[in-house]
C-alpha cells in the first residue's frame, strides 16, 4: 500500500513540475502558434459542436488519446474521464462494464451508442460485444439527454464514434500477455469503387482472467462504407459480433465484510458455464442538404442478438448440499431504431432543430432453473446436467416514439441560450399482460455567458436545467412476467465554468450538479428468483472538476477530481420481511470522492509511455449502510517504441493488484465483483 501511495505521490509531483516548468516557459517565452483544439462531439444536439460551446457536461476522448494509452476496453478508455467510473465485468460477464455517472452505479442507467445508434435498443447496454477498434472519438455526456435521445438516457451517455469510412491508415496488431491471454486485428480500406469509399476493421481477442474458469473470447468484424456528393452524404454500416464467456463468480458478504471462507478467485458456477452472444447489427443514414442552408438527416438500424446463458450463483455460504442455483436460458432480441431530423438556421443568430424518432424492440427468454451443490473452494467444479425443457419464459416487447424540437439563440455574441422539448410515447407488454402506455415531455433548457474571451482563450459560465423519465427496467430474469413497473423519472440541474487558456493549451471544466430520481428500480427476489421493484426517491449531487494540459513534446497531462453524494430521501425495502426506512442513507456502491491524473507520451517516433493514477473513495456495500468498503487506488503504466511503420509496446493495469468490490451482483444476494487482478499485456502494431 505504501508503494502504491509513493506511486500516486510521485505521479501528481510530476504533474506539479510539468505544470510549473510549462509556466515559467510561458513566462520566459513568447506565445506559441495555437495548439490543435479536441474534436468536436454530436450526442448533445447532433450538430458537430466543440464541448466549449454547450452548456452542460462533455467530454471528448480523443482516439489517438486512446491508443496512447494502450486502452483496448471502456474501463481503459475512461479511466481519467471526470466524475465517471467503470467496473469491469459484473453480471454480463467479463467481457462487460458497470459505469457509474454522477454517483449512480446501474448497468441500465445510461445510454451506450455506437455511430449514431443506440447499442442495446430499448432493453439493456450491449457493452460485453463493445470493441475499441478504430475508434475516432469518445464523447461523454454527463446527466440526461431528454432531447435528443428521450427515454433512453437516464443519467448520461457515452457515444463511441468509429473512424470514418474514408479514412486511409491501415493497421495490422497482435498482442498476448497474463494468464495466456492474446489476439490479433487489422483496420484497412478497402477500395470498392472511386464514389464509394469504404473501410474494414476485424479483431479477435481471448482473455484470460486469475479468476478460475474465467475468461471470453470475441471475433468482431465492422465494415463501412460511405457517398459524399458535395454537402450529400450516404452511409451503410455492418457490424458482427461473436462472445463466448466463461463466467466468474461474485463474492459473498457475511455481515459487513466479504466472506473468508470463500478464496478470492473461486468459481462457483457448474462445470462448463458460459453466457454467448451472437450479434448483427445493420445500419444505414444520409444527409442532405434542403432549402437554402437546413440539413436533413436519417438513419435507421436493425440489431438482433441471440443470447445462451448457462450458470449458477451461491445460495448459501456454507458447504451444505444443494447451497446454489442456477439456471439455464436462451433470449432473443431484435429492435429497429430510425431517426429523421432537420436543422436549418432561422436567423443569423439562431439555430433550430425538429426531428422524430422511434426504437422498438421485442425479446423472449425461455430457461429453466436449478439447484446444485458448489463446494466453497469452488473446486473442483461441479458437475450439473443442464435442463433438457425450458418451462419459464419472460417476454417483452416495448415501442418508444418521440418527437423534439429545440433551438440555441445568441442574442450577443457571448451570450447563448437554448431549450429544447419532446413528446415521448413509450408502450410495453410483458407476456400476456395487457399493453401499458406512458405520454408524456421531457425537456431541458441552458444558458452559456462568456464572462471573457480573448481568440481561443475564454472563460465561460453554463447552466442547464433537465427533465426525462425512462420506462423500468427489464433484464429477462425468469422472474419477469409479473407486470410492467413505473417509469423512473429524473430532474436535474448543473452550474459550471469553462476556462480554455495558454492559447488552447489549457483546459479546465468545473461543475455542480443535483439529480432527484423517483421510482428508481432496485433488485429484489421474487419466489427465489431476481426480480425488479419500483422504491422510492433518491438524490445525487456533487462537484467535478477536470483539466487538460497540452504540452510541447507530444505530452498530454489530465487530472480529474469528483465528489458525490448519493442518498436515499424516501425509500423502503424490505429485510428479512421488515420494511424498513432508509431515507438519508448513502447510496450503496457509490463512492464519495472520485480522483485520476495520468500522463501520456506519445511522439509519432521514438519512445511513447504513459502513466495514470485512479482513486475511488470508501463507500458502502449495502442499503443499509452497515458494510463499509475501504477506499483504493489503481495504477496503469506503459512503454513502448515507435518507427514509422512499426510500434511495440508494453502495457500494465492494475499494477497494485487491488481487488476490492466494485459491483454489486442483481443474481448473486449480497454477492460483489472484485477488481480484476494485475495483468502484463505486450503487443505489436504495423501500419502498412
Amino acid at each position: 500500500m505504501q508503494s502504491s501511495y509513493r506511486l500516486q505521490l510521485g505521479l501528481v509531483a510530476a504533474l506539479c513540475v510539468v505544470g510549473g516548468a510549462r509556466r515559467a516557459a510561458g513566462q520566459a517565452q513568447p506565445a506559441r502558434p495555437p495548439v490543435g483544439i479536441p474534436p468536436v462531439e454530436v450526442v448533445a444536439t447532433r450538430v458537430p459542436e466543440a464541448p466549449h460551446d454547450v452548456p452542460a457536461s462533455i467530454e471528448v476522448i480523443n482516439g489517438d488519446d486512446l491508443r496512447a494509452r494502450g486502452a483496448t476496453s471502456l474501463r481503459d478508455a475512461l479511466a481519467l474521464a471526470a466524475g465517471v467510473a467503470i467496473a469491469p465485468g459484473g453480471d454480463n460477464g467479463p467481457a462487460s462494464a458497470v459505469p457509474e455517472i454522477w454517483g449512480l452505479r446501474e448497468f441500465d442507467a445510461f445510454l451506450l451508442v455506437v455511430d449514431d445508434i443506440p447499442w442495446g435498443g430499448a432493453f439493456n447496454p450491449a457493452v460485453a460485444t463493445l470493441t475499441l477498434r478504430d475508434v475516432e472519438r469518445i464523447e461523454i455526456l454527463r446527466g440526461p439527454a431528454p432531447v435528443t435521445y428521450g427515454a433512453t438516457s437516464f443519467v448520461g451517455v457515452i457515444h463511441v464514434v468509429h473512424k470514418a469510412a474514408a479514412a486511409s491508415a491501415r493497421y495490422a496488431d497482435a498482442h498476448g500477455g497474463s494468464f495466456g491471454s492474446g489476439g490479433a486485428a487489422v483496420d484497412l480500406a478497402v477500395p470498392l469503387s472511386e464514389d464509394w469509399k469504404s473501410r474494414a476493421s476485424g479483431d479477435f481477442d481471448r482473455q484470460e482472467f486469475k479468476d478460475d474458469r474465467t475468461s471470453f473470447t470475441r471475433g468482431h468484424a465492422l465494415l463501412r462504407t460511405a457517398r459524399v456528393d458535395g454537402a450529400s452524404k450516404t452511409w451503410i454500416k455492418a457490424d458482427i459480433t461473436g462472445l463466448r464467456q466463461d463466467p466468474a463468480s461474485p463474492h459473498p458478504r457475511e455481515g459487513q465484510t466479504l466472506s473468508v471462507k470463500t478464496p478470492l478467485d473461486a468459481n462457483h458456477n457448474p462445470r462448463g458455464a458460459y453466457m454467448n452472444d451472437d450479434r448483427l447489427s445493420i445500419a444505414g443514414g444520409m444527409e442532405r442538404p434542403v432549402m437554402t442552408s437546413a440539413v436533413w438527416g436519417a438513419t435507421a438500424s436493425f440489431t438482433h442478438s441471440a443470447q445462451r446463458i448457462f450458470r449458477g450463483f451461491l445460495t448459501d455460504v456454507s458447504n451444505t448440499p444443494n447451497n446454489a442455483s442456477g439456471f439455464k436460458e436462451r433470449i432473443d432480441v431484435n429492435d429497429v431504431y430510425a431517426d429523421s431530423h432537420i436543422i436549418w438556421p432561422v436567423l443569423s443568430r439562431v439555430r433550430f432543430m425538429a426531428g422524430a424518432d422511434v426504437l422498438f424492440a421485442t425479446g423472449e427468454a425461455q430457461g429453466a432453473t436449478f439447484t446444485y451443490t458448489a463446494p466453497l473452494s469452488g473446486s473442483p467444479a461441479p458437475a450439473v446436467s443442464e435442463p433438457s425443457t425450458l418451462d419459464k419464459d419472460a417476454e417483452d416487447e416495448r415501442r418508444f416514439l418521440g418527437a423534439y424540437a429545440s433551438a440555441e439563440w445568441r442574442p450577443a455574441d457571448r451570450l447563448m441560450l437554448s431549450g429544447g422539448v419532446r413528446l415521448n410515447a413509450t408502450t410495453e407488454k410483458r407476456g400476456q399482460g395487457n399493453e401499458v402506455t406512458h405520454t408524456r415531455p421531457s425537456g431541458s433548457a441552458g444558458v452559456m455567458y462568456g464572462l471573457w474571451e480573448r481568440d481561443l482563450n475564454h472563460v465561460r459560465l453554463f447552466a442547464n436545467f433537465r427533465n426525462t423519465f425512462k420506462p423500468a427496467a427489464f433484464d429477462f430474469s425468469l422472474a419477469e412476467n409479473e407486470g410492467v413497473l413505473e417509469p423512473e423519472t429524473s430532474s436535474s440541474h448543473e452550474s459550471g465554468v469553462k476556462i480554455r487558456t495558454m492559447d488552447g493549451r489549457v483546459d479546465v471544466e468545473a461543475s455542480t450538479f443535483q439529480m432527484d430520481l423517483e421510482n428508481l428500480v432496485t433488485a429484489t427476489v421474487v419466489n427465489g428468483l431476481p426480480a425488479l421493484i419500483n422504491a422510492g426517491k433518491t438524490r445525487f449531487k456533487g462537484v467535478e472538476v477536470a483539466t487538460d494540459v497540452r504540452l510541447p513534446s507530444a505530452l498530454f497531462a489530465r487530472a480529474s477530481y469528483s465528489f458525490h453524494d448519493g442518498k436515499f430521501v424516501d425509500f423502503v425495502q424490505a429485510f428479512d420481511g421488515l420494511p424498513t426506512q432508509l431515507g438519508g442513507n448513502r447510496f450503496e456502491m457509490s463512492a464519495r470522492h472520485l480522483a485520476s491524473a495520468g500522463l501520456s507520451f506519445a511522439p509519432e517516433r521514438g519512445i511513447v509511455a504513459h502513466a495514470s493514477v485512479t482513486y475511488s473513495g470508501d463507500r458502502y456495500l449495502n442499503k443499509r449502510n452497515t458494510a463499509l468498503a475501504p477506499s483504493f487506488s489503481t495504477f496503469d503504466a506503459g512503454v513502448g517504441y515507435r518507427t514509422g511503420d512499426i510500434e511495440v509496446r508494453l502495457d500494465g493495469r492494475n499494477l497494485g493488484d487491488r481487488r476490492d468490490p466494485i459491483s454489486e451482483s442483481e443474481f448473486g444476494d449480497a454477492q460483489y465483483y472484485r477488481m480484476p487482478a494485475r495483468t502484463i499485456q505486450a503487443g505489436v502494431v504495423v501500419r502498412y
